[in-house]
C-alpha cells in the first residue's frame, strides 16, 4: 500500500511539474501608417457625336500623435468629336471639353480637446478650358471638429490667405483672401460612405470677386480594396477669364460642374 501510494504521489508531482502547452496567439498587425486611395473615372459616348471624359485622383492621409497630414492630386480631361458637312464634305471637328489639374497639401496640429487645431494649407490648380493658367493659394488658419466620432466628422476652418493667379488674356495678379471651409465625412454603414467639402475664397478688398469650390462623393465597397463611387464637383468663379479676340469682350462661364462615376482602389 505504501509503495502504491508513493507511486501515485510521484506521478502526481511529475504531472504538476510538466510544462503545459499554451495556445500561440499571433501579435496584432501594426496600424497603417498611411490611408491611401486612387480613383479612376471614365465616360464615353458614340453616335452623331463622340465624347470621352477621363478623371483620376489620388488621396493620402496620415495621423500620428496630435498631427494630421492630408494630400492629394486630381486631373480631368475630356474631348468631343462632332461631324459637320462643309462644301459637300464630311468634316470631323475635335474640341477639348475639359482639361484641368490640381493638387493640395494640408497639415493640422490638434491643440485642445482633440477638436481644435491650427492648420497650414497649399493648393494649386490649372484649368485650360476655363482659361486659368494657374491659381496657387497659401492659407494658414484654425479649425474645429464640431462632431468627431467613428461614424461622423464635421469640421469648419477659417483663416487668411494669399492667391497667386493668372488668367488667359490678363496680367498676373496676387491678392489677399479669407478662406472659409466646411468638411463632412459620414460613415453610412459598414460598406458605404459620404464625403462633402465646401470652400469659399473672396478677395478681401472686393467680396464680389470670389471662388467657391464644392464636392460631394458617395462611395460603396464591392470588395475589401475596391469601391464604386459617384462624385459631384463644382467650381464657381464670380469673375471668370475673358475669351480672347471677342468683340465686345465675352467672359467664360462662371460655373464648371462635373459628375464622375468610377472605381476607387484603397491601399
Amino acid at each position: 500500500m505504501m509503495v502504491s501510494a508513493g507511486l501515485v504521489l510521484a506521478a502526481s508531482t511529475r504531472a504538476e511539474e510538466a510544462p503545459t502547452t499554451a495556445a500561440v496567439v499571433p501579435p496584432p498587425a501594426p496600424p497603417k501608417t498611411w490611408e491611401s486611395s486612387a480613383s479612376l473615372n471614365l465616360t464615353a459616348t458614340s453616335g452623331n457625336s463622340e465624347s470621352l471624359l477621363f478623371g483620376g485622383s489620388i488621396l493620402a492621409k496620415k495621423k500620428w500623435s496630435r498631427n494630421e497630414l492630408n494630400l492629394g492630386a486630381d486631373l480631368t480631361y475630356g474631348q468631343t468629336t462632332t461631324e459637320n458637312v462643309v462644301g459637300g464634305k464630311l468634316i470631323k471637328t475635335k474640341s477639348t471639353s475639359a482639361q484641368n489639374y490640381g493638387a493640395f497639401l494640408q497639415y493640422n496640429r490638434l491643440v485642445w480637446e482633440d477638436r481644435g487645431y491650427f492648420l497650414g494649407r497649399a493648393d494649386g490648380r490649372q484649368d485650360k478650358v476655363a482659361d486659368v493658367i494657374y491659381r496657387f493659394t497659401l492659407s494658414p488658419g484654425a479649425g474645429y471638429y464640431f462632431i468627431r466620432d467613428k461614424s461622423l466628422e464635421l469640421s469648419g476652418e477659417a483663416g487668411p490667405g494669399i492667391v497667386f493667379e493668372k488668367l488667359k488674356g490678363a496680367t498676373e495678379s496676387d491678392y489677399f483672401t479669407v478662406r472659409l471651409a466646411e468638411k463632412l465625412k459620414w460613415i453610412i454603414n459598414e460598406r458605404s460612405r459620404l464625403y462633402q467639402d465646401l470652400e469659399y475664397l473672396p478677395k478681401v478688398d472686393n467680396f464680389n470677386d470670389f471662388v467657391v469650390n464644392a464636392s460631394i462623393k458617395i462611395e460603396t465597397d464591392i470588395t475589401k480594396s475596391l469601391a464604386l463611387g459617384v462624385t459631384f464637383q463644382d467650381t464657381y468663379r464670380s469673375e471668370p477669364a475673358l475669351i480672347p479676340d471677342t468683340v465686345p469682350s465675352l467672359h467664360r462661364k462662371k460655373n464648371d460642374l462635373k459628375i464622375l462615376a468610377g472605381v476607387t482602389y484603397k491601399f
